[in-house]
């Protein structure tokens, strides 16, 4: 049986919303900061796969 009274509950319940609520930040930082990190080259690799298409870029 437990013996955890109501401050303890409350305790880990600050403690489990403040994990969440830190868990969400980093996605959602990590999401904004490192797409662009990829998005961006990726662009480049379309605009010069597209200009070969083209033909304004000569193949080697």
């Amino acid at each position: 049986m437990e013996t955890s009274n109501v401050l303890g509950t409350l305790w880990a319940a600050f403690g489990m919303t403040a994990y969440y609520m830190a868990l969400v930040w980093i996605n959602t930082l990590l999401g904004l900061f490192l797409t662009p990190l990829f998005l961006i080259p990726l662009t480049w690799l379309q605009d010069r796969v597209a200009a070969k298409r083209r033909g304004a870029i000569p193949a080697r």
